[in-house]
């Protein structure tokens, strides 16, 4: 009768460690990084911009997919990256949707498109009573104005007088969205997902 030889060197019980330690490691890469490409991401909010609905040290996920199969929607808001810079990173509200033309008049936010010739305004109830947004173009010259193209978006943030936003360097490539945040995950207190408000009207 054959005996079988259980011992092993420490040397090979590393080896094997390393190799299992390796094997885990390269699968959790193949999961993970397409998750996050693909489907959804982390982001921590940093400054005031979107205040007081998103605070700095927000811990968000964002949805990368949605968009892939629907289009954005007014009030959504999203991660963006900078146009003039991509490297960085923005968390905005979709207020301007292609097609659409956005104005400002007595600190009101005002949409004209084809289904509002006369224009919408915008009932923010998101926004702390009394807040207003100032910017150009007035209402008084929209008639002038060229409506967003088939790609563009106009976003605010929700801090209206500590923003920068579509009111300081213009359009928003539809390229140019990440995705739309989805998830609070911290502060616990906070935790639930971000529902897109409704308007004033149809939008």
């Amino acid at each position: 009768m054959s005996e079988t030889n259980d011992n092993q060197s420490p040397l090979g019980a590393a080896g094997a460690f390393i190799w299992d330690l390796v094997k885990i490691l390269v699968i959790a890469l193949v999961i993970i990084i397409p998750f996050r490409i693909f489907i959804a991401e982390p982001f921590v909010v940093s400054g005031p911009s979107m205040l007081p609905n998103f605070k700095d040290r927000d811990y968000l996920i964002v949805d990368r997919i949605t968009y892939r199969f629907s289009e954005p929607q007014r009030g959504d808001v999203i991660v963006l990256r900078y146009p003039k810079d991509p490297s960085q990173y923005f968390i905005k509200r979709l207020i301007g949707l292609p097609g659409d033309k956005v104005c400002f008049t007595q600190g009101q936010v005002y949409i004209y498109n084809d289904k509002y010739p006369d224009g919408l305004k915008l009932n923010e109830s998101y926004l702390p009573s009394g807040t207003e947004t100032m910017g150009q173009p007035s209402c008084s010259a929209v008639s002038s104005q060229r409506p967003l193209g088939s790609n563009e978006y106009y976003v605010l943030g929700d801090n209206r007088t500590a923003s920068s936003d579509s009111r300081a360097w213009g359009i928003l490539p539809g390229d140019d969205i990440v995705g739309k945040v989805w998830l609070r995950v911290l502060p616990i207190s906070k935790f639930g997902f971000i529902k897109t408000p409704s308007y004033s009207g149809k939008n």
